[in-house]
Order: C-alpha cells, then sequence, then structure tokens
C-alpha cells in the first residue's frame, strides 16, 4: 500500500458527525460527483477508485439522509488499472445536492458556499473530503516532499488554496491535466496538513521519516564538506612539497630565510600533517596557523618566481 494510500486509509476511519459530515460528503461530491437523468429523475455518481473512499460516502449518505443508495464496481481491464467503485443514488439526488449547497441550474458549482463552512471543524472536514476525492503526497522516504490536491475547477482550486492557507501552510497553485492543483512542498507544512485533516498516525509516520532523512542528509554533507575539505588540504600540502623540492633543487633551501628554511624542512619532514600541527612542530614555535600559511605562501611565491626565471 502506498504512502497516500494509508493516509486515506485512516482518514475514512474518522468518525464525523452533523455539520462536519456535511462538509467532507460536499467536498467529495462536488469533486467526483456527476449527474444524470433517469425516469425523469436526477442521479448522482460518486466515483473513486478507493473501496475504503466509496463506503465512506455511502456511510455519509446513510447516516445523514437515511436514503437507499448501492456501490457498484467498474472493473478495467486495459492496462490493468485499477476498478472504479461508484456510488449511485437513483432518488433523492436534487434534495441531497441542494441541501449540501451543491446544485445551481441543474449543474454543480464550483465554489463552496461560505455560509456551510461556518467554522474551523467545518473548513477542516472539507479538506478532508477534497484530499480523498482529489488528493495525493509522495512517499517521504523515497521522494521529493509534495502534496497535492486536484480539481476540474478553477474557482473550485483557488478556494481550496484560501482555506489551506487560512492556516499558514504558503499552499500554491497551477495548471495540471486539463484541470488545476494546489500542492505544498515544505515538509513541516506537509505534516501540518496532514495534522489539520486528522490523518495524526500519518502525520508521525511523516515526520519521524523525515527527521531520520534529513539527519542522514546533514551526516552526507558533513562528510562531504570534510572530505572536501581533507582533499583541499592534501592538495595545498603537495604543492608546499613540490614548490620545496624545487627551490632545494635549483638553488637550495640553504639560500632561503631563515624561518622560511626553519618551515621549509619541517614540511618535509611531516608531509601530512596540518598547518596547526605544523606550527607546534617547527623550531623555534610554535608558530600561529596564520603564521605558518604566511610563511608558506613566500615559499610558493619564491617558486613561482624561479620558474618565471628558467
Amino acid at each position: 500500500m502506498s504512502y497516500a494510500s494509508e493516509v486515506k486509509k485512516e482518514l475514512t476511519g474518522i468518525e464525523v458527525r452533523d455539520q462536519n459530515a456535511r462538509a467532507e460528503l460536499m467536498a467529495l461530491i462536488r469533486m467526483n460527483g456527476t449527474l444524470g437523468i433517469a425516469n425523469h429523475e436526477m442521479t448522482l455518481n460518486i466515483q473513486t477508485e478507493s473501496p475504503a473512499i466509496a463506503r465512506r460516502i455511502y456511510s455519509l449518505i446513510r447516516q445523514l439522509y437515511q436514503v437507499e443508495c448501492d456501490i457498484s464496481v467498474r472493473r478495467k481491464m486495459k492496462l490493468k488499472k485499477n476498478n472504479t467503485y461508484v456510488v449511485r443514488l437513483n432518488y433523492h439526488a436534487q434534495d441531497i445536492l441542494g441541501d449540501l449547497g451543491i446544485l445551481e441550474d441543474f449543474q454543480i458549482k464550483e465554489r463552496v458556499p461560505v455560509e456551510l463552512l461556518a467554522d474551523d471543524l467545518m473548513i477542516r472536514s472539507y479538506l478532508r473530503g477534497a484530499f480523498l476525492a482529489g488528493g495525493s503526497v509522495n512517499n517521504p522516504e523515497t521522494s521529493r516532499y509534495h502534496l497535492e490536491i486536484y480539481s476540474l475547477y478553477e474557482e473550485h482550486n483557488e478556494m481550496i488554496a484560501e482555506m489551506i492557507n487560512q492556516y499558514g501552510l504558503n499552499a500554491r497553485m497551477t495548471n495540471r491535466r486539463s484541470g488545476y492543483i494546489v500542492y505544498l512542498k515544505e515538509a513541516e507544512k506537509i505534516a501540518d496538513f496532514l495534522q489539520l485533516i486528522g490523518a495524526t498516525t500519518s502525520m508521525l509516520k511523516f515526520e519521524n521519516i523525515r527527521i531520520v532523512r534529513d539527519m542522514r542528509n546533514s551526516v552526507n554533507r558533513l562528510v562531504n564538506c570534510e572530505n572536501a575539505n581533507l582533499d583541499k588540504i592534501a592538495n595545498a600540502s603537495n604543492k608546499q612539497i613540490e614548490n620545496i623540492k624545487y627551490i632545494d633543487a635549483r638553488v637550495g633551501l640553504g639560500n632561503l630565510p631563515e624561518k622560511l628554511r626553519a618551515i621549509a624542512e619541517t614540511r618535509l619532514q611531516h608531509q601530512e600533517v596540518s598547518l596547526k600541527e605544523l606550527g607546534e612542530l617547527v623550531p623555534g614555535g610554535p608558530i600561529s596557523k596564520s603564521g605558518v600559511n604566511h610563511r608558506l605562501r613566500k615559499i610558493n611565491d619564491y617558486a613561482d618566481q624561479l620558474r618565471a626565471e628558467a
């Protein structure tokens, strides 16, 4: 089971009542519902690829309106795609859609009636329904952090973003496959959203994975940085030794000023030590790291001068 499926499974187990149930059902129908006509009656089909979500829709309708509805399965044979589960209302669809504030001129309205989302819990419930209907979230172990909710309607997409951003989550919008998405990229914001819609267990799993992953990345960065520093030190040391040997071969180290000769000879004797350690080993020391670096720079400059004169 994918991580997104785990999240949705947890959400379908949350018990909701009254206005919060209505808000969640409103989102599920608005995003996954289609209207039809049969026997001069308006019908409503609500589709999903999740049997758990189909049962959730069925339970919410029965709980709120005590009307008959049924669930059917449409099997997809091509490309081994998931089955589609359809919750169908043959009667009372128009009354239910009117009560939920969804129906307008025999079409599903794009915008959410603000008065039906009067408080914090109803907004959270609506967002939970929206995520169940069109949401996905990447597995934090293997992918970049990403959570999104897909909607067919631009106005509805904007309204979902407004709801999410009431909680300071920095949701953004873009076009996607003949529709629109609201998305979150920041790991902390994704965790906050999961908590917001009631997926507490999934949020804790997400956070545990994120903490381990971020710690692993930090360790890797530190190791890479340390390796880079060691390479830098080794390269600098090799250049110093090469220049010292060149000076010795060309004019002899005895022609160097006493302080430069002392640091040159000590470097040849201790080729792998750091500048700080070198300063402690030089005769007449100790010398500070900056002092050692200054003398070695003079040696390098002198070697370059000799090469230029050659």
